[in-house]
């Protein structure tokens, strides 16, 4: 398979999919039917056997359990990150008043999860049409969010996981990290990520970049919009406040949830300003 012929099957599905649109009866208000999510993908390719997979596993990184992409498919040959820009509409709501989220940042956070389940579903089925095995961890029921050894929750590595998609997309050459510990692209950091592993090789992609804050300019902004206090220039982003302050936008908007301060109103947020 050619990197050109996944790139257009997956585009043209971001592009056409009802699901990256609100459907009119979920909407949470009418205006917001038809609201689309997503703006076309970017994609980023890594050898299954790069050499950060194993750095991943150091504690202060991820930590040891994060699992290589050969302990989710022994045959693995390539790891392939793509970045789902949020869309302008999305954006500019969410600048609108920046103590409390969008309801059009909520769709897109919470139905927007939804339609990276089922891009994570496409290219699976994608790479198994073509006869390669694939696997997309996002999806697999092996994937887990948070250590279940530890129970303090304002211990920062309470918030590990198994697999990281923004550590995926840096080894895949999308870009590098920030402030908030978010991941700014050359198109920005307003977005998600996905990935899929798979047995079919693809050429590693070279990254443009060799420190993990190349991108980040420090210049504070996405700490100044932060309505939880949670992220300092002294100590980055600490998970703890922000997931109380995601705590109270659930009780209030549930099964949405949301904030996303720190990726709007900042000069990264549809670009790489650090380049």
């Amino acid at each position: 398979m050619e990197k050109s012929f996944l790139e257009k099957m997956v585009t043209d599905f971001v592009r056409a999919s009802p699901e990256n649109y609100t459907a009119k009866e979920a909407a949470i208000r009418p205006s917001l039917a038809g609201l689309r999510f997503f703006d076309e993908p970017l994609f980023g390719y890594a050898a299954a056997d790069d050499v950060f997979f194993a750095e991943f596993k150091k504690p202060g990184i991820i930590g040891p359990d994060f699992m290589s992409p050969n302990e989710w498919l022994p045959e693995a040959k390539s790891v392939i990150s793509v970045f789902l820009p949020f869309t302008i509409q999305v954006r500019t709501a969410n600048r609108k008043n920046m103590d409390w989220p969008a309801d059009e940042w909520l769709h897109a956070r919470v139905e927007g999860q939804m339609f990276q389940d089922s891009v994570c579903r496409y290219m699976e089925g994608l790479f198994i049409q073509e006869g390669f095995s694939a696997l997309a961890p996002m999806i697999d029921p092996r994937r887990k969010w948070g250590n279940s050894s530890i129970t303090d929750k304002a211990d920062q590595s309470y918030y590990t996981s198994n697999w990281s998609e923004r550590h995926i997309a840096y080894a895949a050459g999308l870009g590098t990290f920030g402030l908030s510990r978010g991941l700014i692209t050359q198109r920005g950091v307003a977005g998600r990520f996905v990935s899929t592993i798979t047995s079919g090789y693809f050429e590693p992609d070279k990254r443009s970049y060799t420190g993990v804050y190349d991108y980040c300019t420090n210049c504070g902004a996405c700490a100044q919009n932060c309505p939880a206090g949670a992220i300092t220039m002294e100590n980055g982003k600490m998970h703890y406040p922000c997931s109380v302050f995601l705590d109270r936008t659930r009780a209030k908007y549930a099964p949405r949830y949301g904030c996303g301060k720190c990726q709007v109103s900042v000069p990264c947020e549809d670009k790489a300003p650090g380049i």
